[in-house]
C-alpha cells in the first residue's frame, strides 16, 4: 500500500510539475507577468514568494496552475486557483495584452513539455538501459492458412521449436526475427535447433503486406505468467497478482500464454479454476471471465469471447541503442502512445469503447503500484505514457483546459478581436462543469472497480 501511494504521488507530482513548468517558463520568456505557480488547487499548505511570483503547494492535489496577470479574475477558475494573488499587477504585461502568437506559445507550452518529457524518457531508456525486446524465439504454433505462397514449409514448425539463425545471422530475440521477416531479402534460410537442414522460404514479393502475413502466421511461445492487471477486472478481483504463473486451467495443463488466451476466450461468463504458482507457493484461484463481443473480423478471438483483464509478462532482454537510433525510438514510442490515447477517445465518441473504461486517480494509483513493483524501467515507461496521455487530454476543446484556451485564441485570430470576457467566463464555467462531470464519472468507475460486485 505504501509503495502504491508513493508511486502515484511521484507520477502525479512529476507530471503536473512538468506541465505547469512549461506554461511558467514560456510566460516568463515572452514577458508575461506570472503571479503564482501552484502545484494543487485551493489554499496553500506551503507557500513562499520570490520576486514577483508566489509559489504554492496547495491542499487539493488534482492538478496545478500558473496564474498570469490578466487571467486572475476569470470566474470559477479564479476561485479554484486560490483567489487573487498578493503581487501587484503590471497591466502592460498582462496575458490578454499580448499578441495572439505569444499567448499561443504559452498555452501550448504545457502539453509540449509533457510530450518532450515522454520523448526524453523513452530515448533515455533506449540509450542507457536499452529498449526491451522479446527474448523468446521459440514457436508456439503456426497458422498455416495465413502463410504466404512460397513459405509453406514453415508449417512444419512445432511447439517448442527454437529459431537460431536467419541467413546466417544469429537471432537472440523475437524482434530481431521480425526484422529479418519485414526487411530482409525475399529468400530466407531459417535454421532451427535440432534440425540438420534449414527451412528455406521464398516470398512471392517484397511487399509489406506479404511480409506482415508471414510474421503474423508465427505465434511466439511465451510462459503463462501474468504482467499488468487491469483494475476492477475479473483477474484482479479474483485475487490474481502480477508475476503469478498459471499452471493449469480446470485441471488441464497450460503450456503457454496462448493456452491461457484460448481457455479464457472460450469461457465467457463461466468460472475458470486456475492452479497458480506464486513465489514457490501453489494455490487455486477461480476467475469468471467477462463476456465481450469481437468487432474485428481479422481477430483470432470468437465473436463472443471471455476476458479477464490480464496482460502477460513475457521474457525480455534489453538492447542498448546508439544515440541516433535511441532518438528515433523515442519519437516512435511517443507518437505510438499518442495514437493509442487518440484511439481510445475515438472509441468513446463512436461508442466502440464503454465509458466504464474511463479511469481516475484510483486506477492510476493501482497501475502505478503494479509497475513500481516490476522495476524502474517499467515505472519510467508508465510515467512517460501517462505524460503523453495528459498532453492529449489537455488538448481537448474544453474551455478550462489548454485545448479550450487554444480555441479562444483561434477564434480571436479569425475575428481579429477577442471574445468578450463575459462569454469566456460563461464558457469556462460550462467547461468546469463538464470537467467535473468527467472526474465524477472516473471516480465512480474507480469505486465500482474496487467495491465488491
Amino acid at each position: 500500500m505504501l509503495l502504491t501511494i508513493g508511486a502515484v504521488v511521484v507520477v502525479l507530482g512529476v507530471l503536473i510539475f512538468v506541465h505547469e513548468m512549461g506554461h511558467f517558463v514560456a510566460a516568463k520568456a515572452v514577458g508575461i507577468q506570472v503571479l503564482r505557480f501552484s502545484l494543487g488547487f485551493g489554499r496553500p499548505v506551503l507557500s513562499w514568494r520570490r520576486g514577483e511570483t508566489e509559489y504554492w503547494i496547495s491542499w487539493l492535489p488534482l492538478g496545478g496552475y500558473v496564474k498570469m496577470a490578466g487571467l486572475e479574475d476569470e470566474g470559477i477558475a479564479g476561485g479554484l486557483e486560490g483567489g487573487k494573488a498578493d503581487v501587484p499587477v503590471d497591466p502592460a504585461r498582462a496575458f490578454d495584452r499580448q499578441p495572439v502568437w505569444k499567448r499561443t506559445i504559452v498555452i501550448l507550452a504545457g502539453v509540449t513539455m509533457n510530450v518532450l518529457f515522454a520523448f526524453f524518457v523513452y530515448s533515455g531508456i533506449a540509450a542507457t538501459v536499452g529498449s526491451p525486446e522479446l527474448a523468446s524465439t521459440e514457436i508456439d504454433s503456426v497458422t498455416a492458412s495465413g502463410l504466404p505462397r512460397g513459405t509453406e514449409e514453415l508449417a512444419s514448425l512445432k511447439f517448442g521449436d527454437r529459431i537460431l539463425r536467419v541467413n546466417g545471422d544469429t537471432v537472440r530475440s523475437w524482434n530481431a526475427l521480425l526484422d529479418h521477416f519485414l526487411a530482409g531479402p525475399t529468400e530466407l534460410r531459417i535454421e532451427v535447433a535440432g534440425r540438420e537442414r534449414p527451412i528455406v522460404v521464398r516470398l512471392p514479393d517484397g511487399g509489406l503486406a506479404t511480409r506482415q502475413a508471414l510474421a503474423q502466421a508465427l505465434v511466439r511461445l511465451d510462459p503463462a505468467r501474468l504482467g499488468i492487471l487491469e483494475p476492477g477486472r475479473p483477474a484482479i478481483r479474483a485475487g490474481l497478482k502480477p508475476g503469478d504463473v498459471l499452471v493449469r486451467a480446470n485441471g488441464d495443463t497450460l503450456r503457454s500464454w496462448t493456452g491461457v488466451l484460448h481457455v479464457v476466450w472460450s469461457s465467457p461468463g463461466k468460472p475458470v479454476r486456475f492452479d497458480v504458482l506464486r513465489g514457490g507457493t501453489a494455490l487455486q484461484v477461480t476467475v469468471v471471465p467477462e463476456t465481450r463481443t469481437e468487432t474485428d473480423p481479422a481477430s483470432p478471438r470468437p465473436h463472443t469471447y471471455g476476458a479477464i483483464g490480464a496482460g502477460q509478462d513475457p521474457p525480455t532482454i534489453h538492447v542498448r541503442e546508439p544515440v541516433g537510433r535511441a532518438v528515433v525510438s523515442g519519437f516512435q514510442e511517443t507518437w505510438g502512445r499518442a495514437l493509442v490515447v487518440v484511439g481510445f477517445l475515438k472509441g468513446l465518441v463512436l461508442r466502440e469503447t464503454s465509458v466504464r473504461d474511463v479511469g481516475g486517480i484510483l486506477t492510476v494509483g493501482q497501475i502505478s503500484g503494479q509497475v513500481a513493483r516490476l522495476g524502474l524501467d517499467w515505472f519510467l515507461t508508465f510515467l512517460a505514457f501517462f505524460s503523453v496521455n495528459l498532453a492529449v487530454l489537455n488538448l481537448l476543446p474544453i474551455p478550462i483546459l489548454d485545448g479550450g484556451q487554444l480555441v479562444f485564441l483561434i477564434a480571436e485570430a479569425v475575428r481579429r478581436k477577442p471574445l468578450s470576457l463575459k462569454l469566456r467566463m460563461v464558457l469556462t464555467q460550462v467547461g468546469f462543469v463538464v470537467l467535473l462531470a468527467i472526474m465524477i464519472l472516473a471516480l465512480t468507475n474507480d469505486a465500482l472497480r474496487i467495491l465488491p460486485r
